[in-house]
């Protein structure tokens, strides 16, 4: 079935189509008889203009831009609605964030927009899914620019209308480079003497996929092979390796800043330690007002001629295939690409649009930020809207920081992210018969309502009594079940089903076995359920005895009556556990920088030598095991404190006159006396920090070649970065819930009481 036949009508389902035809017809009820009776009377006729009182016709229209683009886009959106009193145009911005996810679950069931406004990636996602059909034919796009058109062509056929475009580009700072370079041979000339004592002559995100692929298209190589049927994904190119190697090579002479970020990009650039960076439009926000610099198009590779090529992203006006209003959606989206409201957006928003007319008006041409997009343009690759391609980035960025920290060749490194996603992207499990599962789950309601229904009806005396206790908990009980066990199972119900395309089949225990039986990696790779489960068992244990052995510590020292201002003690040592975590974790992050971390300038002031933290299992642990128990002892310090309250400092005295040192005071009196507070919070902390997604995506990221990962971080990855695995990221989630109900378990039983 092709996008055509998914699209439109045809992927409403019946009680919708239903509803909207109901809807429609009882909107328009009213007035046809108001017409037909003002008919009779006389009153209407078909020349006085009477029948155009109807309200007009509302279009919504989702965006995601902010600041000067989105004043710039609305005010076309409202000039509209006042030249067309027929059509009132409602624009709604969505945090960027949250766009996609809000629109591709929104649309389907009618609360979506008529038109929205987004990047082009996700067309034939969309289009197989049936969010998007087919413009009709004879579209005008004869002013748009070849490269915008062909990013809203999916299989021959334009799915959106391009308005603006977004790609890589060089900005030079003046003071440092007065000329910048036309070729990588002149580039590579310049870099050793703008670089130098913490000075570079280029920065950018080298390790970053879309900040490397204008190197890979330049070296001839890409995510596609565009010579064989269907162009199959093949990341294992020889220009691929090529351009990892150049990279690599310029990063081993020192060339380019290790372990780069975008904030350190843009620090560096400020400060004038950066001559030249590679960034894209949104960098302009960032630059201080104190540099003067140009943007230029990357240069030309020398060893292939061809240009330094980025990735091209096009924002685009799509109508929805759920759109009440397709046709006057079409109208307005045919207006914003115009040029007239083109060259608005450009003067106004500052977008570089995909109108040519607009863009070659002398008020855009003498604009040196969008001229020098505009010449990059045709040098610039469309991102490919494939649906493949969403699980190419991951391989992409593993390969690159593989080479970059020495562990593989180059051409090693593309034929293992060749080899990683072919596995991810393997063909689903075969679809199964839900009947024999129905009939386990039929079997076991019918057997818990036979062991159940007799204790309540044996008990419903007590029940009545108790029914004002019931009422006052009910609406907590309502909560839990809507909040807590409807998600639990619904997820547990996904964990049957394999996701493909927008389609969910049914599989059975295909996912479970998967995992189990690790038939995707060995069990001894990164990435297989038994490694990640060790890290994950190892990173909890670890970070529990130094949370309570921390929190004990300092609690036991805090209650002494000779330590003074103990209050202000109490305070400062809370403030770790009272800042929220991933403002904590980014900043340990930048704490761990191999070249400008305050952790490593301690060690070189020290004499020890930087350390690279995060290329080998041992040191990025460590990094990650540091952050976060600066994050969890204050918890189990603020428990501790409380318990010990409790006790009485005559026992701990008694003992003492009894001849009891202070390690034998606190063994036999101390301690057993803080179990019964200690031991919930020791259980409640393993939760937490078997679950603690924040510390790892975000300090180590996994790495090196996620090694580092516990299972929450995992079931992330396969649910959004390995092509929307949903089933299998659910089954994920099933298992890490069993490992905490059988750890929460054993608990109870050592603790010797029903804690959870």
């Amino acid at each position: 079935m092709d996008s055509g036949e998914r699209g439109g009508e045809a992927a409403i389902p019946l009680g919708h189509r239903l509803a909207y035809t109901a809807a429609a017809v009882l909107k328009t009820l009213p007035t046809t008889l108001l017409l037909l009776l003002f008919s009779l009377l006389g009153l209407a006729h078909a020349d006085d203009g009477s029948a155009n009182s109807q309200a007009p016709v509302e279009v919504t229209v989702w965006h995601a831009y902010r600041g000067e683009e989105r004043a710039a886009v609305e005010a076309q959106l409202h000039a509209y609605s006042a030249s067309h009193p027929g059509v009132q145009v409602t624009p709604l911005a969505i945090p960027y964030d949250s766009f996609f996810s809000k629109l591709e679950a929104a649309a389907p069931r009618g609360n979506g927009p008529d038109l929205f406004i987004a990047a082009h990636e996700r067309i034939g996602t969309w289009a197989a899914t049936g969010l998007l059909k087919p413009l009709p034919p004879g579209q005008d796009i004869s002013d748009f620019h070849p490269s915008t058109v062909a990013a809203m062509t999916w299989q021959d056929q334009l799915y959106g209308l391009p308005l603006a475009y977004k790609c890589l580009a060089l900005f030079v700072n003046r003071a440092l480079v007065q000329q910048p370079p036309t070729t990588t041979d002149q580039l590579e000339a310049m870099l050793p003497g703008l670089t130098g004592d913490k000075h570079y002559g280029l920065a950018y995100v080298h390790t970053d996929a879309y900040f490397h692929a204008p190197w890979m298209h330049g070296f001839g190589g890409g995510v596609f092979d565009k010579t064989k049927p269907g162009a199959p994904v093949a990341l294992d190119q020889p220009g691929n390796a090529e351009a990892l190697a150049w990279v690599v090579g310029l990063q081993d002479r020192g060339l380019l800043p290790e372990e780069p970020t975008s904030a350190l990009v843009t620090e560096l650039f400020n400060q004038g330690r950066a001559a030249m960076v590679i960034s894209g439009p949104w960098f302009l926000g960032e630059i201080s007002p104190d540099i003067d610099f140009q943007i230029a198009p990357l240069p030309i590779v020398s060893a292939t001629g061809l240009p330094a090529a980025p990735y091209l992203t096009v924002d685009g006006a799509f109508v929805s295939a759920f759109a009440k209003h397709p046709a006057q959606a079409l109208a307005v989206a045919a207006f914003l690409a115009s040029p007239g409201p083109a060259l608005r957006r450009a003067i106004d928003g500052r977008q570089s649009v995909s109108s040519l007319t607009a863009a070659a008006d002398p008020a855009v041409a003498a604009d040196p930020v969008l001229s020098a997009f505009r010449d990059q343009l045709d040098a610039a690759v469309p991102m490919p809207n494939r649906p493949e391609m969403q699980a190419t980035w991951e391989p992409q960025a593993r390969a690159l920081r593989r080479v970059t920290r020495h562990a593989l060749t180059p051409q090693a490194a593309v034929i293992a992210a060749q080899q990683e996603y072919d596995i991810v992207s393997r063909p689903p499990p075969p679809q199964t018969s839900p009947v024999p599962y129905l009939v386990v789950v039929g079997l076991a309601l019918v057997g818990s309502l036979l062991w159940f229904g007799p204790k309540v009806w044996a008990a419903r005396q007590q029940i009545r009594s108790w029914r004002f206790a019931y009422g006052y908990i009910a609406p907590a009980a309502v909560a839990m079940g809507l909040l807590v066990v409807v998600p639990f199972l619904v997820g547990a119900c996904v964990s049957l089903f394999a996701h493909r395309d927008g389609q969910f089949t049914f599989v059975g225990m295909a996912n479970f076995l998967d995992i189990i039986l690790a038939r995707d990696w060995p069990l001894t790779s990164p990435l297989s359920f038994w490694f990640t489960l060790a890290v994950t068992v190892l990173w909890t244990a670890s970070n529990v005895f130094l949370h309570v052995a921390i929190g004990l510590g300092l609690a036991m020292m805090l209650r002494e009556p000779w330590l003074k201002l103990r209050g202000v003690y109490r305070v400062l040592l809370i403030l770790p556990w009272a800042v929220p975590n991933y403002i904590t974790a980014l900043i340990w992050k930048g704490m761990f920088h191999r070249q400008f971390g305050a952790i490593n300038g301690f060690l070189e002031w020290i004499g020890v030598g930087a350390v690279s933290w995060f290329s080998q299992f041992s040191t990025a642990f460590a990094a990650n095991l540091t952050t976060n128990t600066w994050l969890g002892f204050p918890f189990m310090m603020v428990v501790t404190l409380g318990a010990l309250q409790s006790i009485p400092r005559d026992l701990e005295q008694a003992a003492a006159v009894d001849g009891a040192n202070a390690w034998q005071r606190f063994r036999h009196i101390t301690l057993p006396l803080l179990k019964p507070a200690l031991l919930p919070a020791v259980i409640l902390g393993s939760v937490w920090t078997f679950n603690m997604f924040n510390i790892i995506y975000l300090v180590s990221a996994g790495e090196p070649d996620g090694s580092t990962e516990i299972l929450i971080s995992e079931a992330y990855r396969w649910a959004f970065t390995r092509g929307h695995r949903y089933g299998y990221a659910s089954a994920y989630a099933v298992l890490i819930f069993f490992v905490l109900l059988g750890y929460s378990r054993l608990m109870n039983r050592v603790a010797g009481q029903k804690v959870l």
